[in-house]
């Protein structure tokens, strides 16, 4: 397997870690607000430095590509590319949604069952959650999208009466609204760098690389800016 620093910055935590053979031989996390920008070079250099000093080098560079944060994709992708071309090795992208159902899976083995159906969300503000459903294969059961929680907002996946995993940190305001006996609430899942290895180590494996010039992050929805107030 190859040796892959991976980085992640679509929420609130920040972290980078360097990861071979299934291990994680370095990490770095920060989980006290979104200051990406001030600690995310920190954390690679950590990274390569560690690398190093035990002759290793770096084979890829994963990333995590939204759906999150519009500014915090921004920092983490454009750091993961100046890594990428200043090393010439490839660039990968790991779908966050994706990642926070691997999380769970690897995380929480003693609550899955082989027909459990897991669904990630991530806040959007008010009550819209970026959303996703998989199954245990990480098969799409309903596609990414942008989605305002209400009674009925997963009222097929609940109809099929198999048990459901909520997560992310969408997935709070999700308990009020979803009163049903096979949905289950995992707290505090967070999308980190360490949990990108298995889906880094497949896509390295499969060559699915992302195209340094022209990849971009998966937003889900325009951004929006709000007009700043009038002071007098």
């Amino acid at each position: 397997m190859a040796v892959i620093l991976s980085i992640e910055t679509s929420t609130v935590p920040c972290s980078a870690a360097l990861t071979a053979e299934g291990m994680i031989l370095a990490h770095y996390e920060e989980f006290n607000g979104q200051n990406h920008a001030a600690l995310l070079s920190g954390f690679v250099k950590g990274c390569l430095d560690f690398a190093r000093d035990k002759e290793i080098d770096v084979q890829a560079v994963a990333v995590s590509m939204g759906p999150g944060s519009y500014t915090g994709l921004r920092i983490g992708l454009s750091e993961a590319k100046g890594l990428a071309y200043a090393l010439d090795i490839p660039l990968i992208g790991i779908d966050t949604l994706k990642l926070l159902a691997t999380s769970v899976m690897f995380g929480h083995p003693e609550e899955i069952a082989d027909d459990t159906i897991f669904v990630p969300m991530i806040d959007a503000r008010r009550m819209e959650v970026y959303t996703a459903a998989y199954d245990l294969g990480l098969n799409e059961l309903m596609a990414p999208q942008p989605l305002i929680l209400d009674a009925d907002s997963y009222a097929d996946l609940i109809a099929t009466g198999r048990p459901i995993l909520i997560f992310g940190n969408g997935s709070d305001k999700a308990i009020p609204v979803l009163d049903a006996p096979n949905v289950r609430h995992i707290p505090d899942v967070q999308p980190l760098a360490v949990d990108m290895l298995a889906l880094a180590d497949m896509a390295y494996a499969r060559r699915e690389f992302l195209d340094l010039a022209y990849s971009v992050p998966a937003y889900l929805k325009d951004f929006q800016t709000t007009k700043p107030k009038k002071l007098f």
